[in-house]
């Protein structure tokens, strides 16, 4: 757990994506495409590789996790408040964009903040911004490492429910959902 001011090592999290992802993956039923430790092929263009998919460098691979996945974000923000909190919405945001993981953390506080009385209603905008990480502190100041519990499990319900929308709305998703809910949901 850290505390504000504390440094994070991400790299343990980045490790730990890494090892979900197992390396290259080109499934017929990815709509990402191929895919190598965890990153698309589009994420890989977007971030100046041209090379083929299975020769990614992990190198490159943990650049782009600490860039898009980590600082721009904020997520490293929400670390400096609590690291277990973070790695979740690092590793949600991995697989189903950041945007996605916020707005699930928003939602949440929201829907903790005792109608209000314990800090404002968040605006569900998918973005980390000193309103959510404010708001963050104030529920974990006043529910402590339950809170982290709360939070966590909360998380990890809006996720599986995530991934069973996914492949209820598209059947070739199916593929994937034991694996998700295995390995992404804990």
């Amino acid at each position: 757990r850290a505390g504000r001011g504390c440094v994070v090592n991400f790299e343990p999290i980045i490790d730990a994506i890494l090892r979900a992802e197992q390396g290259y993956v080109d499934h017929p039923d990815d709509r990402g495409g191929p895919t190598n430790h965890g990153i698309t092929l589009a994420v890989a263009r977007a971030n100046g590789y041209d090379g083929d998919m299975r020769d990614l460098p992990v190198s490159l691979a943990r650049e782009i996790y600490r860039r898009r996945y980590i600082v721009a974000p904020a997520f490293d923000k929400v670390a400096a408040i609590n690291a277990e909190i973070a790695a979740e919405l690092i590793d949600t945001g991995v697989n189903m964009g950041p945007a996605r993981a916020a707005e699930f953390l928003q939602r949440l506080l929201n829907g903790l903040n005792a109608q209000g009385s314990r800090y404002p209603d968040l605006f569900v905008d998918g973005r980390i911004g000193k309103v959510t990480l404010d708001a963050l502190a104030a529920f974990l100041r006043w529910r402590g490492l339950d809170g982290v519990k709360v939070i966590l499990r909360g998380l990890n319900s809006q996720q599986a429910m995530r991934y069973l929308d996914i492949a209820e709305n598209n059947p070739s998703q199916e593929s994937f959902l034991y694996g998700w809910l295995l390995h992404r949901v804990n």
